[in-house]
């Protein structure tokens, strides 16, 4: 054991969604649980819309207070270039995120898991005992350190420390989100998804509803040095123009815009190791169409929590013996590869393209089975066959695997 150490059963790395998830699905295990988290706060700062469908709360088994949503919602709907709008009804909710964060951690908390804030992971040092791997000992900034764990599960975001700190996986390519938050938005209790690529490079931007007339108003673009110029261009642009910016409600001062980066380039290579899982950002499990990324993260924590609490009672933490994390999520979460090759093919397409695409859908997407999309590919077939050699069919199918079995929109 290291001088002076902390032992604990599982380290969790961030108190975001994926490391509160994954802290109270441990603890309920009856583990020893300590997560750490590098800002003074549970939930600061949010950096993203802060919505979530459903269908993907039903799978996580979520009894959500109404004190963390801000808005019980309708569905979305996608907004094409030449104006053409197309719904996708489906219920879901748009949450206080620092609000939903903090009341995750503190369920954590009730369930035994220890919170300390303010402490940054900046090493981690293999323990071996008789030649096997016997966990890991964690250094870095914060009174408490250091830490001695059998599991360390990382949720510290797109920043990955440790993956960075072990070498496991390249830097994931990376898009930029910003939004604002507005006051007296109108809205008809609809997620508003614009695919715009004027303003959006390889990207799009939203209007997310929220309670007393606010609302999320942002986007993100792989442009990322004109993100915030093109976000207020686009604000010029359309009815949100003239509307107040307010500061939201967990940021005291600076800046209105507010936001962050997000992984794109899909799931990590690895995403185990001896004694380490990886979840949420840090594992790169975004949704590639529309990067949503929260029912990804709080899932992926629960996989992982359960993996580690078997690993532990066998009392073997070694990758071969973590290797059910990876078959669990790889069964569940939505098909990467096939959404990235139809992002790929959307961006790919003119605005005009875009646009005629979009006419082709019917007015409701939620209930276009297999008769729907053929009726689909015989219309665009019909109006602009040349289409058909620029993939459009895999970029039309990108909406749908987008909204997986499991997770909704």
């Amino acid at each position: 054991m290291g001088v002076g150490a902390t032992e604990c059963e599982v380290l969790v790395i961030g108190a975001g969604p994926g490391g509160a998830s994954a802290a109270l699905h441990a603890a309920r295990h009856g583990l020893n649980v300590i997560i750490i988290e590098d800002h003074s706060e549970i939930g600061t700062p949010v950096h993203c819309g802060e919505c979530i469908s459903e269908v993907a709360v039903k799978n996580l088994n979520i009894d959500l207070p109404e004190d963390v949503i801000s808005k019980h919602v309708n569905g979305i709907r996608v907004l094409f270039p030449d104006g053409t709008a197309k719904k996708l009804s489906e219920p879901g909710y748009v949450l206080e995120k620092h609000l939903f964060e903090r009341w995750l951690t503190e369920k954590a908390e009730s369930e035994g898991a220890t919170v300390h804030l303010s402490h940054k992971l900046t090493s981690m040092e293999r323990i071996e005992k008789d030649g096997n791997f016997n966990g890991w000992l964690c250094e870095g900034q914060g009174e408490n350190f250091p830490f001695e764990a059998k599991i360390v599960i990382d949720a510290s975001g797109v920043g990955g420390v440790c993956s960075k700190l072990l070498s496991l996986n390249p830097r994931p390519k990376v898009i930029a989100g910003m939004q604002y938050e507005m006051l007296e938005v109108p809205t008809d209790d609809y997620l508003d998804f614009y695919m715009w690529p004027k303003y959006a490079e390889k990207g799009y931007l939203w209007m997310i509803p929220k309670c007393d007339g606010r609302a999320n108003v942002g986007l993100v673009t792989e442009d990322k040095p004109r993100t915030k110029k093109a976000l207020d261009e686009f604000i010029e642009a359309t009815h949100f123009k003239g509307l107040e910016q307010i500061l939201p409600p967990w940021k005291e001062k600076g800046n209105h815009a507010f936001g962050g980066t997000i992984p794109i380039s899909g799931p990590h290579e690895v995403t185990h190791y001896d004694g380490l899982m990886l979840v949420g950002d840090a594992a790169g499990f975004t949704s590639p169409l529309f990067e949503g990324g929260s029912h990804l993260a709080l899932k992926s924590a629960f996989f992982a929590a359960n993996t580690a609490a078997k690993a532990i009672e066998l009392g073997d933490t070694s990758a071969d013996n973590l290797s059910s994390y990876p078959e669990l999520w790889k069964n569940e979460f939505p098909p990467y590869e096939k959404i990235l090759k139809g992002k790929t093919a959307l961006y790919s397409l003119s605005d005009e393209e875009m646009s005629v695409m979009g006419r082709c859908f019917p007015d409701e997407m939620s209930s276009m089975g297999l008769t729907g999309k053929a009726m689909v590919g015989i219309l665009i077939l019909l109006r602009r066959p040349g289409l058909f050699f620029k993939r459009i069919i895999p970029a039309m199918l990108a909406f749908g695997y987008s909204r997986a079995k499991y997770y909704g929109w």
